[in-house]
């Protein structure tokens, strides 16, 4: 009887854990999942094609630089109870604090591009007009932000995140080589060598996994979650399980364009997704719907994340619990951004795939200056308290930040000098 009692009580203690964890779980797979938006989908598609599975091994790497990237804005957000903007305003004054939000608001409003971008390319495949899909993809974000709960925003942004996961059965319907993935993926490798396109793509990837806006969103998402100081280790584990599962994803639709369309240039995933379907109807199928499903969540999260900012900037009232008439410029902004980015997309004859692609090294060069105030922030030891960063937590920073700067420069002089690296 003691056995089954012991069994009893250890499943009913699993069982609380599960359901506690349900509560405060959200930002961290939200966010995380989310970075997997169309620009990125394009990004891995091309770097599937282009390098095949050599550069898996660098997309390992990326999963503890965005754990500890994001968890640092966990533990901000649960002890301040203020977003990132407000924190860098408070800290280092309104110089930097416009500095940071400049910053964000450019970035935002091209990833946004790049999302319509992702999203129309989708549907296009199925003989859906681009101004039919920006007008309901509109239609559609404003019915889920305007219920006037977090709570039902993040339980819908989570179903998007599951269908994310429709490129996992898709790399395994295209039947890769385990052995060769295992060969050339997992052992650390500059296929091509050292110049510029190389590292285009490496930073591109960087940029796509861990981006300026997201350290914006996972903040004030936690802020307006009402996460509390004890919800802090539960708010890691859902920050890793995301991370996990972005680069997961990441590396099964490399496998499918490295098994698939090994040499084609990839200007952009619809394209791949058309040429798969030369091959494999479903499969590209599969491709499309998760591009539209990307560019949806990732727009769900971006025009979020600037409106927050927004909000904890010029003091509005900016939380979803909130109803359109007692918060007016917090969704005004939100669907202005919205508004906007989507006309652009309708622009007869844009550069969009350059812009797809562009935008991603454009957050990867921002990143570091975002990273820098994040780590200042949570080395002020009378905010944070036993949450300050300790200084293995402010080597890692450290790193990653240095990481980025020497890649964006490399970059630079491989664009200037491209001789150099031949």
């Amino acid at each position: 009887m003691n056995v089954f009692a012991r069994i009893y009580y250890s499943l009913s203690k699993a069982w609380k854990a599960v359901r506690l964890y349900l509560v405060i779980a959200g930002p961290g797979i939200v966010v995380m999942v989310a970075d997997n938006d169309a620009g990125g989908i394009t990004t891995y598609a091309a770097t599937g094609a282009k390098y095949q599975y050599a550069l898996i091994w660098f997309l390992l790497i990326l999963i503890p630089v965005a754990y500890y990237v994001q968890e640092m804005t966990v533990r901000l957000g649960a002890v301040t109870k203020r977003g990132h903007a407000e924190a860098i305003f408070d800290s280092f004054g309104a110089f930097w604090g416009w500095f940071s939000l400049l910053d964000l608001m450019i970035v935002d409003w091209l990833t946004l591009v790049t999302e319509f971008i992702g999203m129309t390319a989708a549907l296009a495949i199925f003989g859906v007009p681009p101004w039919l899909t920006v007008a309901a993809v509109i239609a559609l974000m404003a019915v889920i932000v305007l219920n006037g709960r977090y709570w039902t925003w993040e339980k819908i942004a989570l179903l998007f995140c599951a269908l994310n996961l429709i490129y996992i059965p898709s790399a395994f319907m295209v039947h890769p080589s385990v052995h060769e993935i295992l060969r050339t993926g997992l052992i650390p490798n500059f296929a091509g060598g050292f110049n510029g396109q190389l590292f285009f793509y490496l930073m591109a990837n960087i940029g796509t996994t861990i981006a300026p806006w997201m350290l914006f969103f996972q903040q004030s998402a936690v802020v307006d979650k009402g996460m509390l100081e004890k919800d802090i280790p539960w708010g890691r584990f859902d920050t890793m399980l995301g991370s996990v599962l972005t680069v997961v994803v990441a590396i099964f639709i490399v496998v499918v364009t490295g098994t698939v369309l090994p040499g084609v240039e990839i200007d952009s995933a619809a394209q791949a997704a058309e040429q798969l379907m030369k091959t494999d109807r479903y499969v590209g199928t599969f491709l499309a719907i998760g591009l539209f499903d990307a560019g949806l969540l990732g727009a769900i999260c971006i025009s979020l994340a600037s409106s927050w900012a927004f909000g904890e900037i010029f003091g509005w009232a900016h939380s979803l619990n909130t109803k359109i008439r007692e918060a007016p410029w917090f969704y005004a902004s939100y669907f202005f951004t919205l508004v906007t980015a989507g006309a652009i997309v309708l622009i007869p004859n844009a550069p969009l795939v350059l812009i797809t692609l562009f935008v991603q090294v454009i957050a990867v060069t921002l990143l570091p200056a975002a990273l820098v105030f994040l780590i200042l922030l949570l080395n002020d030891k009378a905010t944070m308290g036993e949450y300050c960063n300790s200084p293995r937590q402010n080597l890692v920073g450290g790193f990653i930040v240095v990481s980025i700067v020497v890649l964006s420069t490399l970059y630079g002089v491989s664009v200037m000098f491209p001789s150099l690296f031949e």
